[in-house]
């Protein structure tokens, strides 16, 4: 039988995960998107910590009547503004079984005008 696109996306994502794994000193750059909402964490797999998470429901964020790849970009801007404050230069990306293009393409986008490097 086929496979359904969310088992699709979790075989990517594994594959994915296999490869790749945060640290103190660069840590990963996990993205969430659902139908409304993008959300973004920025994890210590070695001591299995959220240094950092950012949403586009939080309030500085939220904004009604804007398009979901400008909501994204507000996001990505907000994140690197927090690595930042946080001391945090440098991440990997994950982009979580998504294809790298839309919303997660432009917050990707966004974190790097805002000085993250990946």
């Amino acid at each position: 039988m086929a496979l359904t696109k969310l088992e699709k996306r979790t075989r990517i994502r594994m594959r994915i995960r296999k490869k790749i794994s945060g640290t103190a000193e660069r840590p990963r750059l996990a993205v969430f998107r659902s139908n409304k909402q993008i959300y973004v964490q920025v994890v210590d797999d070695l001591k299995g910590v959220t240094l950092l998470a950012v949403s586009s429901k939080e309030k500085e964020n939220a904004k009604t009547g804007i398009k979901k790849t400008e909501q994204a970009k507000i996001v990505g801007k907000s994140l690197a503004a927090k690595c930042k404050e946080k001391g945090i230069e440098s991440v990997i990306f994950d982009r979580s079984g998504y294809k790298y293009h839309g919303r997660v393409k432009s917050l990707a986008d966004a974190a790097r005008e805002g000085g993250l490097k990946f």
